[in-house]
């Protein structure tokens, strides 16, 4: 009787939980604010959190279960096309990643030094990725303050959404591209959608479970990712999600990220706004300073080369370069590379760091 009460009370909680979520991401939504239904969940569900009225509950499964739709998304965007060009640009890709991700490693470790924040949680909040999947990175390797990283996501975020259209759509780009690659970012229709999405969805499901098994980086993520792009290699293509389904996702993701941030612990970040916006900026002009290299080397469009070093992830840059027309195979193709990179060089790099520490801790014990 006891079980069945408690298990009422945290019924209770999500429903309030997920009406708060859902009345913000309708606000952002109603003033068209960008990403809506990640930005909008994640901040109402924070606020009502700081003002503790209520004790919220999200559920894990709630997290994973979007992270598997953005991962079958991002996997839909993995095809032929963009394979080969990955193959032909891989000494680029490799040179410009392991570039911006040493210059990262700089501004990180500066902020480390120059404030209480350990180097994991630095260079972690530092890595220019997706919002969603940098942060569940976070939350799975031990010894990162998953609040701080969040803030310096999201600030960053936050700039990104600012900067970025204003350079785009600044006198230094030009229009157009030097190829226009077919939809692959588009709404689904009901006779192709069923029932391969079903088909698709448990493939997905089996892959982030497998991915878990194996001990894959932010596996719910990046299991689904690997399984589509290889269905996709081999002509078998699922169907592309509605954009409702993709702010389902959003909103499933959203309302997990805004009860991380633990007010508390946020409360006590507010002095790091400044450097917070700094880093942002920095990054967003870095990848500008790349974007130029890209430019010259293989003569793509400025909004291409731009959208493809964007601190940004994948599917909101792919989707941002389906708009303007740009090179979305090119943008997708070094996206990606930088996802996989990141989520398997950087985990046993941070743990190589975390030994380090506490290795240096012990020798002042002694």
């Amino acid at each position: 009787m006891k079980f069945k009460s408690l298990k009422q009370y945290k019924s209770f909680q999500l429903f309030i939980t997920m009406t708060i979520a859902f009345l913000g991401g309708l606000l952002f939504n109603v003033f068209n604010w960008p990403i809506p239904w990640l930005l909008g969940t994640m901040a109402a569900v924070l606020i009502v959190n700081q003002l503790s009225w209520i004790p919220l509950y999200w559920p894990v499964f709630l997290r994973n279960t979007g992270l598997i739709i953005v991962g079958y998304s991002i996997g839909l965007t993995f095809t032929k096309d963009t394979l080969k060009l990955m193959i032909t640009h891989l000494p680029s890709m490799a040179f410009m990643t392991v570039l911006l991700l040493l210059i990262c490693s700089g501004m990180a470790f500066i902020i480390s030094r120059t404030t209480s924040i350990n180097f994991p949680t630095a260079l972690t909040s530092s890595i220019p990725g997706g919002l969603s999947q940098i942060i569940t990175f976070a939350e799975e390797t031990k010894g990162i303050d998953i609040t701080t990283v969040t803030f310096f996501q999201v600030t960053r975020l936050i700039v990104i959404i600012f900067a970025v259209p204003f350079l785009i759509f600044s006198p230094i780009f030009s229009s157009g591209s030097s190829a226009i690659i077919p939809d692959v970012i588009s709404e689904g229709t009901s006779s192709a959608f069923f029932p391969q999405i079903i088909l698709f969805g448990l493939f997905s499901v089996g892959m982030a479970l497998v991915g878990k098994k194996i001990k894959l980086p932010t596996a719910f993520l990046l299991g689904p990712i690997l399984g589509i792009a290889a269905l996709n290699i081999v002509d078998l293509t699922g169907p592309p999600l509605p954009g409702s389904i993709l702010d389902v996702s959003q909103f499933l993701i959203g309302g997990y990220i805004g009860l991380l941030l633990k007010p508390e612990k946020l409360r006590k970040k507010a002095s790091m706004i400044p450097i917070a916006l700094i880093s942002g900026f920095m990054l967003v002009s870095i990848a500008l300073l790349l974007s130029l290299l890209l430019t010259y080397q293989f003569n793509f469009s400025f909004i291409t080369s731009f959208l493809s070093m964007a601190p940004g992830g994948a599917d909101q840059m792919g989707i941002i370069g389906h708009e303007l027309e740009a090179d979305v195979t090119m943008i997708t193709g070094y996206q990606l590379f930088r996802i996989l990179f990141i989520f398997f060089a950087v985990p046993p790099l941070l743990k190589w760091v975390l030994r380090a520490q506490m290795h240096k801790m012990i020798s002042k014990n002694d």
